[in-house]
């Protein structure tokens, strides 16, 4: 646990002391449900809560002090040494921006549309073999998330492995101003958040604000294959590393055996050296993954077996590519979220496994989408009537949608396609139907909560 010395924080801040701060304070956190004895907890209002109402809460979970806002202290009364600031969330801004300067480590930021996460769960997992990793907590990746994965932070640390996210315009700059990375990861950008985008390119040119904001001797990995690689190319001051896992013209490129064994040979354009990689999962959106931090170790020194060793074992987080084997059938949970690429790349994957039985999908709705919505939702349909399926199960009022685009796409209607009311009719659907042997994918946003299928079948 990182400890903090109560007159930096104030400094940091511009806050004040409200009664005696303990010598020191272990930890922060805004979540009193998991505070932890010794701990700063951070009073933060939001929409639907004020933090500043669950201070109580933060005493019967011994905490050592409290972040709090001003114009709340005198209705709160409570015996906590309060560290008084205008506004919480700039305060915690400020806390981690006065702890980013202690620390002493090597910083990656990772930003794009799809694959954030697990590459930088990937990246960091890599580099735990050369030196001590702080990454994102989860997906802690926006204006509340990236600040306190910073304070999460020992300042000895090696290496500080983050996330930074956004679905409005203008997000990223103070995430990245607050970051500071000395390298930079970009995975696949695409049609996520457009309900806040005017266009695709607006999303482009948003992710490029973590590169324009690397020093000139800094580093960025980008992919060739991105249709976007131009505006963000264009938008680096630093040297742009290029990976493609579909051209030989990068400086790390794969050649990338589709048929389901997960062999990924990494060819080096400056050592004229290839070198194989076995991947933990299937998939093209894997290979796409992997690559980018094969060249991030690279780069960073690390040898090629040392790599390989680190990404055979790797394990995805909860709820994205999560096997489950129930009764001998595969169900693949990768309900954490999806968009129109994640969608797309999962179905692909599926399509790429060696399977001894059926294949099978599960879906739901796609969040964000804003004015492009029914679009999004149709033209999946169309892509998945492409492939050969066991059974189709769409869930909900989007579920339609995308079961409208599927039956656009097919020559004759398919008994195979089920438009299911809720998560409860497409598990009853899925007992009946599949056998050992079969796979079955479970996918959609995060709010449709998907993943209860699995409770029911």
């Amino acid at each position: 646990m990182v400890r903090f010395d109560p007159a930096d924080l104030a400094s940091w801040c511009g806050g004040t002391w409200q009664g005696q701060p303990p010598v020191s304070l272990a930890g922060v956190s805004h979540d009193t449900r998991t505070l932890e004895a010794g701990a700063l907890y951070v009073a933060l209002r939001g929409e639907q809560f004020d933090g500043n109402d669950f201070v109580s809460n933060a005493i019967t979970q011994q905490a050592g002090a409290a972040l709090v806002n001003q114009d709340a202290v005198a209705q709160l009364g409570v015996d906590l040494p309060l560290l008084v600031a205008a506004d919480t969330r700039r305060a915690l801004m400020d806390l981690a921006a006065g702890h980013r300067q202690r620390c002493t480590g090597e910083f990656i930021g990772i930003t794009g549309s799809v694959g954030k996460t697990s590459v930088k769960e990937m990246a960091a997992d890599v580099l735990a073999h050369a030196g001590a990793v702080t990454r994102t907590w989860s997906n802690w990746n926006n204006n509340i998330g990236l600040p306190l994965s910073l304070l999460r932070m020992n300042p000895q640390d090696a290496f500080g492995v983050f996330e930074v996210g956004m679905n409005h315009p203008g997000e990223l700059a103070p995430l990245c101003a607050l970051l500071q990375a000395q390298r930079a990861i970009i995975t696949p950008i695409g049609p996520v958040h457009l309900e806040y985008f005017e266009s695709v390119a607006a999303i482009a040119e948003e992710k490029a604000t973590l590169l324009a904001a690397l020093p000139e001797e800094g580093q960025a990995i980008v992919s060739i294959d991105d249709p976007w690689y131009e505006v963000l190319r264009d938008r680096a001051k630093s040297r742009i590393v290029r990976v493609s896992v579909l051209s030989q013209d990068a400086d790390y490129y794969a050649v990338w055996d589709r048929g389901g064994t997960s062999e990924l040979c990494v060819c080096e354009r400056h050592t004229g050296e290839c070198f194989d990689y076995r991947l933990p999962l299937p998939g093209r959106y894997v290979a796409d993954n992997a690559i980018r931090v094969i060249a991030l170790a690279r780069e960073m020194g690390l040898a090629p077996d040392v790599i390989a060793q680190a990404l055979k074992g790797y394990q995805p987080p909860a709820m994205r590519w999560q096997r489950q084997d129930r009764n001998g059938v595969a169900y693949i949970n990768d309900a954490y979220n999806a968009n129109p690429m994640s969608m797309r790349a999962a179905i692909d994957a599926v399509q790429e496994m060696a399977v001894e039985g059926r294949r099978w999908l599960v879906l739901a709705g796609m969040f964000e989408l804003g004015a492009q919505e029914r679009e999004e939702h149709e033209e999946l349909g169309q892509y998945i009537a492409q492939f050969p399926w066991a059974g189709v199960l769409v869930v909900g009022r989007y579920g339609e949608m995308i079961a409208q685009g599927v039956r656009a796409a097919q020559t004759e209607e398919q008994a195979s396609l089920l438009v299911c009311n809720d998560h409860r009719e497409a598990a009853l659907h899925m007992k009946e139907r599949v056998r050992p042997g079969d796979v079955v994918l479970i996918k959609a946003s995060r709010g449709e909560r998907l993943e209860r299928v699995l409770d029911e079948v």
